[in-house]
């Protein structure tokens, strides 16, 4: 019986961890995992996030990238937190002063589909770089994570996102009701380390 008390201990401390990190994330719509990306996968990444010049670029699932992520350790933690969970829609972006934009609070609702169906609460269809999207019903939206890697620096001087923490509390915000619901909240600026993964609620 000894011999198994150290793998018990470690097994018990990963559900812990599991388990905190479950929680945080439903009082906050966000948690974060630093230097969750070790130097050699972080270095892969680069070389696959290629975006040619461009400020971000939709990713196919059948990519070397989507299947990298898919792969990494981070990726098999998230599916042990969160039930399962797997990556279906990946967007690399490259933002720097010559291509960058603004936006202003918004929710990010919109999901990519494997094609366009006809079905009750699935809305606002488009097909970006051949992928069909839309935004789903407020409970499919509830069932799935944002998640960030950040592959360098992020700071307020060079872009960092702004969230309202526990706004996800809210469900659906109308746009006209967005900056007095935002108001509601303390306010993060997501500034990261390269290597930090930022997972957040689809209704943050």
């Amino acid at each position: 019986m000894c011999c198994f008390r150290p793998l018990l201990c470690r097994l018990r401390a990963k559900l812990k961890l599991a388990a905190d990190f479950r929680e945080q994330f439903r009082n906050e719509g966000r948690a974060w995992l630093r230097g969750a990306i070790n130097r050699p996968d972080l270095e892969k990444l680069r070389l696959l996030s290629d975006v040619k010049g461009k400020p971000g670029a939709r990713v196919s699932p059948q990519s070397p990238l989507f299947r990298s992520i898919c792969e990494m350790p981070v990726s098999f933690s998230l599916a042990q937190a969160f039930d399962q969970m797997r990556p279906v829609r990946v967007v690399a972006f490259n933002k720097t002063s010559e291509a960058n934009w603004a936006l202003p609070w918004h929710q990010d609702r919109v999901i990519a589909m494997g094609d366009k169906t006809d079905r009750d609460g699935f809305t606002k269809w488009t097909c970006k770089a051949g992928i069909w999207h839309c935004e789903p019903p407020e409970h499919v939206l509830q069932s799935m994570l944002f998640v960030r890697i950040h592959l360098d620096d992020v700071t307020a001087e060079n872009g960092a996102m702004e969230i309202a923490v526990g706004s996800h509390r809210l469900g659906k915000i109308a746009k006209a009701d967005i900056k007095s619901a935002v108001d509601l909240f303390d306010h993060e600026m997501t500034e990261a380390s390269a290597g930090d993964v930022l997972v957040l609620s689809m209704l943050t």
